[in-house]
């Protein structure tokens, strides 16, 4: 019988009892957690992007991670739960992230919120493009990482599950860094994988009870799905989720990294899935199209390829926009911008286009939801 590589088990809401057992069927085909020895010490990155609440469906769910620690302590691990979220890394900033996403359930589960906020560097010679990086050090006490992450639409990715959620060992204020540094979407999902393979969580779980799509990852809309997920390749389980919502691999920038490394199959359907995931998936979820596909098809060695692939990214790729009635002036966006694009202009933003990088920070941490991903009008006239 061929290997698992991903398994979905229904999990149709939060309460501890359903959570559990979701768990306990998704985390079989793979030992379950009969691999944990009494005294290891395993971390576990959840998706703690911001401040939010987690009805808001941008967080992983505390009731999910409260489950899975008590599942790990009853066999004696120590267990530390953490992430670095879009700003300072640093107690305080960070405090208040756990306290509005109801982390204090970890520590009621008898685990611990991670409270080391120390950085150390990495080199990575192995890499693609990513040889060396900055990341939160706690993670180096760790003989084990679990990868625990939240389905949700993205900006600039179209997808946001278990690759994505390895971008959160760097650091807070590091990141914008990052973006700037790979601002094309192929270079920064080449980014991504090369932290997936460097820190190598043993399993990716994948909190799918209730996602997030539209305008996400932090100002999308809930939608209820109903599942968790789970495969010791945050790649695979990806190319799965990405299949629930209607997203063909093209469009998927990790997923298209992570095929030219022969991580994944070409398509959902070579995978061997622990029960049929057809019962899970939204069809209809809204997702941001971002014609990252296009976008590959001219990411070839010779010249005309590449001059195709840029006039097409020019063209077709999407880009923030300001929804005013929205916007309420707080300047956040203009202080996060990587590339320095946004200036205030009578208490609202005004994007240099000429400067945009399509990082999609401003979109991503807006608290009010203002900043919009916007397609181009080439985009939209090819759509009719």
């Amino acid at each position: 019988m061929a290997q698992t590589d991903v398994a979905i088990a229904a999990c149709p809401d939060y309460s501890g009892e359903n959570v559990r057992l979701a768990l306990e069927q998704v985390l079989a085909p793979f030992d379950g957690l009969d691999w944990v020895r009494e005294g290891m010490r395993i971390a576990i990155k959840a998706n703690l992007v911001a401040g939010l609440k987690p009805e808001r469906c941008a967080t992983t769910h505390p009731v999910l991670l409260a489950e899975l620690v008590k599942m790990l302590t009853a066999r004696g691990a120590d267990v530390v739960v953490g992430d670095s979220p879009g700003g300072l890394y640093n107690a305080r900033f960070v405090q208040r992230v756990y306290d509005a996403a109801g982390m204090s359930a970890v520590n009621e589960a008898g685990g611990r919120l991670n409270g080391d906020f120390s950085e150390a560097d990495a080199q990575n010679p192995k890499a693609k493009v990513c040889r060396s990086f900055r990341y939160t050090a706690y993670l180096d006490q760790a003989d084990v990482i679990l990868n625990v992450c939240k389905l949700k639409s993205h900006g600039m990715m179209a997808l946001s599950c278990g690759a994505k959620n390895l971008f959160g060992v760097v650091p807070g204020t590091v990141k914008p860094e990052y973006h700037f540094r790979y601002p094309d979407p192929r270079d920064f999902a080449r980014m991504i994988v090369d932290l997936d393979e460097y820190f190598a969580p043993r399993l990716t779980i994948v909190d799918a009870v209730d996602c997030m799509e539209g305008n996400g990852p932090t100002s999308g809309t809930p939608r209820h799905m109903g599942a968790l997920v789970a495969g010791s390749s945050p790649h695979k389980v990806d190319l799965l989720c990405a299949s629930l919502i209607g997203l063909r691999r093209e469009e998927v920038p990790t997923l298209e990294a992570a095929l030219e490394r022969g991580l994944i199959p070409p398509g959902a359907e070579d995978l061997v899935v622990a029960r049929d995931p057809a019962s899970f998936a939204l069809p209809d979820f809204q997702r941001i199209a971002t014609g990252n596909s296009l976008l590959f098809q001219g990411d070839g060695t010779s010249l005309v390829k590449r001059l195709r692939g840029r006039l097409i990214g020019y063209l077709l790729t999407q880009r923030p926009g300001l929804n005013a009635a929205k916007c309420v002036g707080c300047t956040l966006c203009a202080q996060i911008c990587p590339a320095k694009a946004i200036i205030m202009h009578r208490g609202r933003p005004n994007i240099d286009r000429s400067k945009c990088i399509r990082c999609f920070c401003c979109q991503e941490f807006c608290p009010q939801g203002a900043m919009e991903v916007r397609r181009t009008p080439v985009a939209r006239l090819l759509d009719r």
